[in-house]
């Protein structure tokens, strides 16, 4: 294995698992969507779910060739961008839930909210699909080659450490508008906002954020010490700091479906504000 790309070979039954459960979600999501019709959700939700099983697929191959430099690609590529495409779903949640709630409260207003931390977010998702791009399309085992995937790897690096920052800023944002909130005393009358769903749906989003935030973390801290520290041939850290947070993100957003709380409201919710 010590000429393997990454020095152990992928656990098969662990991987299978998490790629078993993640299609099990993309299936939960796209009935949910269809339904409710929320599929401005779908396209987050999905496109998040979908990488991700590609991205354990190529680690279920690396495990019968460990060496296989494409395997690797596709397994760091589709697990390092998947939760951009989660994050922006949180973000347009979080969106809609200052509408229901008082827009007047939020030191931002609503849509100005929306579009800047999906900005972010597409710019997270542009800096490690541009830094994967380029870890993929290099080959070979010259310095030159190596430096460009040093490259590669330093912009996904860029993008992650971005990602932090952006969910880092949520949370400060979020946690603010809880708090003028439950100062001003408001909350909204109708029985669906009074119901234990609609709690569990906002406590299920700041779960989401949270592990989504202590996962970002994890990857930054992986790839910067490159893929023979110790930290990176760690596979138990790598399921449970990867794998197992993001499962907790995505079962959190699929049960607590906002369809299941914000139903039509979703659709209707106003886009100016």
């Amino acid at each position: 294995m010590s000429e393997a790309i990454i020095a152990y070979q992928p656990n098969v039954g662990a991987n299978a698992f998490f790629l078993a459960v993640l299609a099990v979600l993309l299936i939960a999501q796209l009935v949910l969507s269809s339904r409710y019709k929320t599929w401005s959700y779908l396209v987050g939700m999905g496109g998040g779910l979908i990488l991700e099983i590609i991205g354990y697929a190529g680690r279920i191959q690396l495990h019968a060739d460990p060496f296989s430099f494409n395997n690797f690609v596709q397994y760091l590529v589709c697990l390092t961008i998947a939760p951009a495409f989660i994050s922006a779903v949180i973000y347009l949640c979080f969106y809609r839930i200052i509408i229901i709630y008082d827009p007047s409260l939020s030191r931002i207003k609503p849509r100005a909210f929306a579009v800047g931390f999906i900005t972010s977010d597409i710019l997270c998702l542009v800096l490690q699909a541009a830094g994967g791009a380029i870890t993929a399309t290099t080959g070979g085992a010259s310095e030159e080659a190596q430096s460009m995937r040093d490259t590669g790897i330093n912009v996904m690096i860029a993008g992650l450490a971005l990602q932090v920052v952006s969910l880092l800023a949520f949370l400060g944002c979020a946690l603010d508008y809880t708090r003028r909130v439950s100062r001003k005393g408001f909350f909204p009358t109708s029985a669906a906002m009074q119901s234990k769903r609609w709690k569990w749906f906002l406590i299920s989003l700041l779960v989401a954020t949270i592990v989504i935030f202590i996962r970002s973390v994890f990857r930054v801290a992986e790839l910067r010490g490159g893929f023979q520290s110790k930290l990176a041939d760690n596979e138990i850290a790598f399921m449970i700091l990867e794998g197992a947070m993001i499962l907790v993100a995505t079962i959190c957003l699929t049960v607590f479906h906002p369809g299941f709380c914000l139903g039509i409201s979703w659709k209707f919710s106003p886009t100016k504000v």
